[in-house]
């Protein structure tokens, strides 16, 4: 298994914000780490994730939060 970084970004949290929780909490057990900021000026908001899985894994998680609504995701290997 290897470590990622997974950034999202989230225009219009207020409005899709509940769906992308819906989809981390899902894949929780793979989730090492979480960092959240918003700009309340602008209804933005931006996740960093640490994640445990392999490439397939990963790309699926992807696809799963980029079929969200406003939600882009990227994605590096660490280790």
């Amino acid at each position: 298994m290897s470590i990622y970084i997974m950034g999202i970004s989230v225009d219009k949290r207020s409005d899709f914000a509940p769906k992308v929780q819906e989809v981390l909490t899902k894949h929780g057990q793979n989730i090492l780490a979480r960092f959240g900021i918003h700009d309340d000026s602008d209804d933005n908001g931006l996740i960093t994730l640490n994640v445990r899985g392999d490439e397939n894994y990963i790309n699926e998680f992807s696809k799963e939060l980029t079929s969200i609504p406003s939600v882009k995701v990227n994605h590096m290997t660490v280790k």
